[in-house]
């Protein structure tokens, strides 16, 4: 077990715990919530390149993390999108919801890609272990969106939503798995090119934005609050980058750990929004999120 890997997936986890309920919370457009995202994680590591004198990444090492990023924001923006759906009552899907299924897809593909191409849980028992433990997550998954009273427009929504999750998923499937294809450069030194390639992209669709609907988000202020959820953001990217080099816990058990944030996402995300739930489904929801807490807690020692 690598103990500084896993206090850098705390961090990851904190960070991924609010970054998603402070997004609903504050609002506006989804490019709106991108923008504030991507230049909140853009300060956190421009700050990170002084404080810490760190060498930017040249050539080859450079341009895969800022592809990653721009790939997470295409990923994110998505996601923004599909908290923002709603169904025939005006009711949104919200990040308690739309989180775990992003969450399912995101475990499933990184595991796929860590254990098969990069030889992560390298032994059988691991795999056996691992791949258990993924079952379970995702069966947790499932439980923490649990209804009560189910209506038509409450499962066209969730298909639909998990349409654009899916895609979503290209983003972070790429946001996850290009930085494992760098030479020499480990996670902190591949942080400020990963947000320059976030920033990038935001920066890019504000101004279509103000080009195509004539709707100026620069001079909004619910983009400069949605900084402040960017610098949960950057914690959770900075935590997660770290904690999946091959040094540290590597893609399978990083990515994992990480996403033990859909714990803090969904109670978060229910609190804060004001989502009522009856006692069954506390019941249930409280049961996905042991079942993804024990689970995640097994990849930590694969």
């Amino acid at each position: 077990m690598n103990t500084v890997g896993l206090l850098f997936a705390g961090l990851a986890m904190i960070g991924w715990s609010a970054y998603p309920t402070l997004v609903s919370k504050f609002g506006g457009k989804p490019v709106q919530g991108l923008m504030g995202a991507t230049f909140g994680t853009l300060i956190v590591s421009i700050v990170l390149v002084l404080v810490q004198h760190l060498a930017v990444p040249t050539g080859a090492n450079f341009w895969l993390s800022v592809a990653s990023g721009a790939a997470w924001a295409f990923g994110n923006l998505l996601t923004i999108v599909a908290f923002g759906m709603k169904d025939h009552d005006g009711n949104p899907l919200g990040s308690a919801k739309a989180m775990p299924i992003s969450t399912a897809f995101q475990i499933t593909a990184n595991v796929l890609w860590g254990v098969i191409m990069l030889n992560n849980w390298a032994s059988v028992s691991s795999k056996v272990y691992g791949a258990l433990a993924v079952i379970v997550i995702l069966i947790g998954a499932y439980l923490t969106t649990y209804q009560e009273k189910k209506t038509a427009g409450n499962k066209e929504l969730i298909i639909k939503a998990v349409g654009v999750l899916l895609i979503a998923q290209i983003g972070y499937s790429l946001y996850g798995i290009l930085p494992q294809y760098t030479h020499g450069t480990d996670g902190l030194h591949m942080f400020f090119p990963q947000a320059i390639g976030m920033a990038g992209f935001g920066l890019i669709l504000g101004l279509v934005e103000l080009a195509k609907n004539h709707n100026n988000i620069f001079a909004q202020k619910v983009t400069y609050k949605q900084i402040f959820s960017g610098f949960f953001f950057a914690m959770a990217a900075l935590g997660y980058l770290v904690s999946a080099q091959k040094d540290m816990l590597g893609l399978a058990t990083g990515f994992v750990l990480s996403q033990v944030s859909i714990v803090g996402a969904t109670v978060s995300g229910i609190i804060v929004m004001k989502t009522p739930k009856t006692k069954k489904e506390w019941f249930v929801i409280s049961i996905g999120l042991v079942a993804i807490l024990v689970a995640a807690s097994v990849t930590a020692f694969l």
